[in-house]
């Protein structure tokens, strides 16, 4: 989740932003051998998943699971939720799930992203700070790697199967220089959104062809729209009130509004934090199916972007992030 810091606001209401000719594509690639891609799998076992984000993993118990029973009725629609566990299965089971990385210095994270509709059925979007931090793209230490997504994550399983992913991509906008732009900067600015391009399963299958997908849209955002929003939060477990251990997919649902300091970026009332990153923000979604329209993903709480406490804004898609959509399009798995 980005942290607040300085940022210059855009006028209220705003669209996305369009980064014109200076945005571009920044490109990493991550696993591409069977060797590299079968060390990832490996890597990512039960309890290094669980434990991932934990803030210091040897001493951190391994958090339990969270065992609360289904519910096959659907949720009835536009109900407001400000967070919990999501009970009532359809596609978004499937589709969205735990994104595991490591980060330069050997620390295991997490986030959150989905699987899109797409020509090459392997895209996935997330947030684009659980990819790199600022900096040149060409600095190997600027990206995460061990890239590793669970569709479905529950309690360490992977009910689907895992996908280490091949290559990763964000704007050129997130280059900026770390001397003097922090992720809070560019975040504000609309840019904080990343596409992976996910490697195939162990059988051969192509990742869409085993989770189904999301629909996706590069569109202005509407004040009141009810949006519904799911991540993987990961509090710390030693922090008093820690709510979520990142062991179930959580939901939050309500009418969006921009961030009055960052009016970018767009949320609803929804309790979620560290590790719902890159977690989908959807629009039109029918509870009955769990299928929607991704037009956003969670970037930072309303410490960064204002408005009342308990707010998950997300970086809405618009002209930058369909360029980074369009660019995954020529990437076969």
């Amino acid at each position: 989740m980005v942290a607040a810091g300085l940022a210059t606001a855009a006028p209220a209401g705003a669209a996305p932003q369009d980064g014109g000719a200076g945005d571009r594509v920044s490109v990493h690639q991550e696993t591409v051998t069977a060797a590299q891609q079968q060390a990832v799998q490996d890597y990512w076992t039960p309890t290094r998943m669980k434990l991932a984000g934990a803030l210091v993993p040897e001493e951190t118990p391994v958090p339990a699971d969270d065992d609360t029973p289904d519910d096959p009725r659907p949720l009835p629609a536009n109900t407001p939720d400000p967070g919990a566990t999501w009970t009532h299965g359809g596609a978004v089971d499937a589709s969205v799930g735990r994104l595991f990385f490591t980060f330069s210095d050997g620390y295991d994270g997490s986030c959150t992203a989905t699987v899109v509709t797409g020509a090459n059925r392997s895209t996935v979007v997330t947030a684009a700070h659980c990819l790199r931090g600022v900096g040149a793209p060409t600095a190997a230490d600027t990206w995460t790697h061990n890239l590793y997504f669970v569709p479905g994550y529950r309690n360490g399983a992977k009910p689907l199967g895992g996908f280490s992913i091949r290559t990763v991509a964000t704007s050129s906008r997130w280059d900026a220089d770390p001397g003097s732009t922090t992720s809070a900067d560019v975040a504000v600015a609309g840019y904080d959104a990343g596409v992976l391009v996910a490697n195939r399963s162990a059988d051969g299958r192509r990742l869409a062809d085993v989770t189904g997908s999301q629909r996706i849209a590069f569109t202005q955002p509407t004040r009141g729209e009810f949006v519904h929003t799911f991540g993987y939060p990961k509090e710390r477990l030693n922090d008093p009130g820690a709510k979520y251990a990142g062991s179930r997919m959580i939901h939050c649902a309500g009418p969006a509004q921009p961030g009055p300091k960052a009016p970018l970026l767009w949320g609803e009332p929804c309790d979620m934090s560290h590790g719902a990153s890159g977690g989908p923000h959807l629009a039109q979604f029918d509870t009955r199916t769990g299928v929607g329209t991704v037009v956003g993903v969670t970037t930072t709480t309303d410490d960064l972007a204002g408005g009342p406490t308990g707010t998950l804004y997300a970086t809405r898609l618009g002209d930058s992030a369909h360029r980074l959509y369009s660019w995954a399009q020529t990437r076969p798995a």
